[in-house]
């Protein structure tokens, strides 16, 4: 980690009410699945394709991680998921997004979730990001070189001229692994082309924008006015796509200020989702699901549509506000001013998800002074008045320092939970 000087527009770190679409998105859907019928099951297991990376992720956590995959995932141990957004140039994401060689990573998240199902944290990973990539098992057979170039390069290293998912996912799960020290335990490969199936799904996903949208033309053809309105599928994914133009920090071009952009879809999805009665429309539930699980290839383990029901059930009580989302402190690199680099910062990040501890935002309030002593007097006599004041209040008032009548003592303080953050384009 080099270079502790923040950054224009780099090092911040965001606390949104919602995770990011579909990983969470997921899990809320499938919260609410009630059917167990067999023919239920089979079809929505079809939707899901199964990525096994077994024996093919070389890195491991540097030395110091403090987790080890948990043997059960749905009997409360923390849970780190990476989710993986690829532009695999197939014909239909070609259509989107052009013609390109190779299969890339435009996203990358690494989600934590508490092992008590109390609060979840998910980090985004620039794509940007100079990094030393370590190794990686390659599809042809043998092992790619060590190299320094930007973390979105593993995916594309892994994949080969193959095109190999799991390859290119092992190898993300091992960068990550070998730069964070965080045990990887589960990981989801999400096809952009599957989002917009998602958000028709959903009938769309409202914003309310602050200021018009317009791509530059070189790049796409995304244009929407400032107000309420509702994205559809392809709408949206230009939405998340978008890098260039004007609006909303398009005028940077900067993957950081997408991110940012594409949180504030993502709590608007989530919101949407949240807001239906999926429970009582079985047919949209199971519309919604299907699109879901569509667009996913997960481990063997989430590709189950009943553990991953399990665990998602585990999130029920969860309150929303205690779902953060922060980015990786980062700063301009040195080398290359269009490319950041991690700052030392970033190792408190990991350090914490390691050892399964809430962000500081989280944290219970410390008291401030300790209570009195069990049995301690607190004014006049028991059931009476103290000299010279009102009832169990010395003369001259309240004793300095002393909680007004009424109040709390410390160890009594409510724990006030961080307010549910609206970020810029998501309506009120």
């Amino acid at each position: 980690m080099i270079d502790d000087t923040p950054g224009p527009q780099h090092a911040r770190t965001l606390r949104p009410s919602v995770a990011r679409v579909p990983a969470l998105v997921l899990t809320g859907v499938l919260t609410l699945l009630a059917s167990g019928a067999a023919a239920v099951y089979l079809d929505l297991r079809a939707q899901i394709d199964v990525s096994d990376v077994s024996g093919l992720v070389v890195a491991t956590p540097r030395a110091g991680a403090t987790t080890a995959p948990p043997d059960d995932p749905f009997a409360g141990d923390a849970m780190n998921i990476l989710v993986m957004g690829t532009d695999l140039r197939d014909a239909e994401n070609a259509a989107l997004a052009g013609e390109a060689d190779g299969m890339r990573s435009d996203t990358t998240m690494l989600v934590h979730v508490a092992g008590d199902r109390t609060w979840a944290e998910v980090v985004s990973i620039p794509r940007d990001s100079l990094v030393e990539l370590p190794e990686c098992a390659l599809p042809g057979g043998g092992r790619s070189k060590p190299r320094t170039t930007m973390f979105n390069e593993a995916f594309s290293i892994g994949a080969g001229p193959e095109q190999d998912v799991d390859h290119a996912a092992a190898c993300t799960i091992g960068a990550v692994q070998a730069l964070t020290g965080v045990t990887v335990t589960h990981h989801l490969v999400v096809c952009m082309t599957g989002v917009i199936d998602v958000v028709d799904a959903l009938g769309g996903v409202r914003m309310c924008l602050r200021e018009p949208v317009d791509e530059s033309p070189r790049y796409g053809d995304l244009h929407l006015p400032a107000g309420e309105q509702r994205l559809d599928g392809r709408q949206a994914i230009g939405f998340l796509r978008a890098r260039h133009g004007t609006g909303m920090g398009l005028e940077v071009g900067s993957d950081l200020t997408r991110i940012a952009r594409q949180q504030a879809f993502v709590q608007s999805a989530v919101r949407e989702l949240l807001g239906k009665d999926l429970l009582g429309d079985v047919d949209e539930l199971y519309r919604v699901a299907r699109a879901v699980l569509g667009s996913l290839s997960a481990d063997p383990q989430l590709a189950d549509p009943v553990r991953l029901a399990a665990f998602a059930s585990s999130l029920r009580g969860m309150d929303r506000s205690r779902i953060v989302f922060t980015e990786v402190p980062v700063t301009a690199a040195p080398s290359d001013r269009n490319r950041v680099v991690w700052t030392s910062a970033a190792d408190e990040v990991w350090q914490r998800l390691a050892s399964d501890t809430p962000p500081a935002a989280l944290a219970p309030p410390v008291p401030t002074s300790d209570p009195a002593p069990t049995g301690a007097p607190t004014g006049g006599p028991a059931g009476g008045a103290a000299p010279g004041g009102e009832e169990g209040t010395p003369p001259g008032g309240p004793t300095p320092g002393a909680p007004a009548p009424g109040a709390p003592t410390p160890d009594q303080a409510p724990v006030v939970p961080p307010q549910d953050e609206v970020l810029a384009g998501v309506c009120a």
